[in-house]
C-alpha cells in the first residue's frame, strides 16, 4: 500500500479547499489535496458566484455604507438566532481581510448586487464562481507546495493509538493509498445534497424538491467524522432555495424576481407569505403549498429592473428562453397559469393598494429583500409569471467546529488533528440563509482552518 505524506490533508476541491490549501503554502506548509471527481469545483464552482462582504471599496464606490457588526447583526437575524454567534463573529472579523487577500490573489469582483436575501444594504460581491476556484487552484498549484490528486476519494480518517487524526486512507482507480499528515487533516468535502436517502432522513418535507448540487457531495466527510464521534447541528435547518423553474433542467439557478417586486402566488391565486425574506424561508413556505409550486408575478416594470450579470436576477434570459409566462392584461395571465382570474386580480389589486398608501400588504412585507428597498405597484403591461418550486443546492449544516475550525466531538471536546470548513460544517447560518454567505464563508474559515493548521 502507498503511503503519501505531507504537513496539510485537504479532502475536497472547492473554495474552502483551496482557499485553506493556498494559504497553507503560502505560511509554508506541503498540502495534498484530495478530490473525488474528474474536476475539481465542486457546488462552489455550480454556485450563484455570490460573496458577502462588507465595507470594501466597492461598496464605497457606489456610497453604501456597511460595517463587520451591520453584517454581524443580519446574519444573526436571518439565521432566527440558531446560529452560532462566535462563528459569525469569526466570519464578520475576518470577511474584509479575505476579500483583500482573494483580490491579491487576481480574483476580480464584478459589482455589487442590490437585491440579495437577508441583508440590510447591499453587499453580495459577484464573481464568475467557477474561474474563481480554477484561479487559486492554479495559484496554489504554482507555488509548488500544493499536491492535487483527482479521482481520488478518501474512504476512512486514520488516528493514531492516543486518538490524534494522522491521515486518510483513500481509493484512486481501484488502489487503495494511505495519506499521512504530519499536521492536520481538514475536510472540505461539502453537504450531502447528491444523498437522497440522507436528505429524506433529515427533511422528508424536501423529497419532491429539485437538487442541484456537486456531484460528489454525497456526505463523505460528514460519515468520515461522524464514524470518530464529531457532534453535528443544523440538520432540522436543511432548506430548499425558492425561484427555481420546475420543469427546466437546463437552468441551475433560481429566478429571484421577488426581489425586485414581484409577489408569489399559490395555484389558487392567492399570495401566502412575505416574499422579502430569506429565500431559504421562501422556499420552505412554497413547499406547503399544493404540488409545492407557486408563481412568481411581476409587471414589465419589474422585468426591466433585472440585471443580466447576475445570475439570479437575469430576468432577460430566462425570458429568452421561454421559462415566463407572458400576457398583456392580467386577467390574460390568470388563465394562462390556470389560477381564478377574481382571486389574482383582488390580491394584485389589495397589494397595490396598500403600496400605494404606504402601508404593509399582507403578510407584514414592508421591503423588496430583508430591509432594503421600496415595495412597488404591479401595473404596467405587459404581465409575466415565472413558475416556481424550491431546489436543494446545498444542505449547510454539519459538524460542530470552535472558532479553530477544529472538529468537536459529542462531549464538546475537539478531536485532534481534525478540521473542517465550507458546506460541511453547520453553526454558522442557523435558521435560514444570506445571500453570498455560503461562499464567503467557505473562503474565510478555509483560510482560518490553514491557519489552525500552521499552529499543530
Amino acid at each position: 500500500m502507498n503511503t503519501i505524506e505531507c504537513d496539510l490533508l485537504v479532502i475536497g476541491g472547492g473554495l474552502a479547499g483551496f482557499c485553506a490549501a493556498l494559504s497553507a503554502a503560502e505560511a509554508g506548509q506541503h498540502v495534498v489535496l484530495l478530490e473525488k471527481t474528474a474536476q475539481t469545483g465542486g457546488s462552489s464552482a455550480m454556485s450563484g458566484g455570490c460573496l458577502a462582504f462588507a465595507g470594501t471599496d466597492l461598496q464605497r464606490k457606489h456610497g453604501i455604507t456597511d460595517s463587520s457588526e451591520l453584517l454581524f447583526t443580519d446574519l444573526i437575524e436571518v439565521g432566527k438566532g440558531e446560529c452560532d454567534a462566535d462563528l459569525v463573529r469569526l466570519y464578520t472579523d475576518n470577511q474584509l481581510a479575505t476579500y483583500e487577500w482573494l483580490r491579491t490573489h487576481g480574483v476580480v469582483f464584478s459589482d455589487v448586487i442590490e437585491a440579495a436575501s437577508g441583508q440590510s444594504v447591499p453587499r453580495v460581491h459577484n464573481v464568475d464562481p467557477a474561474d474563481m476556484v480554477r484561479l487559486l487552484e492554479q495559484t496554489a498549484r504554482a507555488t509548488g507546495k500544493v499536491d492535487v490528486f483527482m479521482g481520488t476519494r478518501a474512504r476512512r480518517l486514520l488516528r493514531s493509538e492516543a486518538g490524534r487524526v494522522t491521515g486518510a486512507l483513500a481509493e484512486q482507480a481501484g488502489e487503495v493509498i494511505t495519506f499521512s499528515a504530519r499536521r492536520a487533516v481538514l475536510l472540505t468535502s461539502g453537504g450531502f445534497v447528491q444523498d437522497r436517502a440522507l436528505i429524506h432522513r433529515f427533511a422528508p418535507q424536501y423529497d419532491n424538491a429539485v437538487f442541484i448540487g456537486g456531484e460528489g457531495n454525497e456526505g463523505d466527510g460528514l460519515r468520515m467524522a461522524w464514524a470518530l464521534g464529531a457532534d453535528v447541528r443544523d440538520l432540522a435547518y436543511i432548506k430548499g432555495t425558492f425561484g427555481k423553474h420546475p420543469t427546466d433542467d437546463n437552468n441551475h439557478h433560481a429566478c429571484l424576481v421577488v426581489y425586485k417586486g414581484a409577489i408569489a402566488v399559490n395555484q389558487y391565486g392567492h399570495r401566502f407569505v412575505d416574499e422579502s425574506q430569506s429565500y431559504k424561508l421562501l422556499g420552505d413556505a412554497v413547499m406547503q403549498q399544493t404540488y409545492g409550486v407557486a408563481y412568481q408575478i411581476l409587471d414589465q416594470s419589474i422585468m426591466d429592473s433585472g440585471d443580466n450579470q447576475v445570475r439570479i436576477l437575469d430576468f432577460t434570459r430566462r425570458l429568452e428562453e421561454g421559462l415566463f409566462v407572458e400576457a398583456q392584461s392580467l386577467e390574460q395571465l390568470a388563465r394562462l397559469i390556470e389560477v381564478p382570474e377574481d382571486v389574482l386580480l383582488a390580491e394584485v389589486s389589495a397589494y397595490n393598494e396598500a403600496v400605494r398608501k404606504g402601508e404593509a400588504p399582507a403578510f407584514g412585507r414592508r421591503h423588496l429583500v430583508h430591509q432594503h428597498g421600496q415595495l412597488c405597484p404591479i401595473e404596467r403591461a405587459p404581465f409575466y409569471a415565472y413558475p416556481s418550486t424550491a431546489a436543494v443546492f446545498g444542505t449547510y449544516c454539519g459538524v460542530v467546529v470552535d472558532t479553530q475550525m477544529r472538529v468537536q466531538d459529542v462531549f464538546g471536546e475537539p478531536i485532534e488533528g481534525l478540521l473542517a470548513a465550507g458546506e460541511m460544517i453547520g453553526g454558522f447560518h442557523g435558521a435560514a440563509y444570506m445571500t453570498g454567505s455560503a461562499l464567503g464563508k467557505a473562503a474565510v474559515f478555509g483560510r482560518i482552518a490553514a491557519a489552525t493548521a500552521g499552529t499543530e
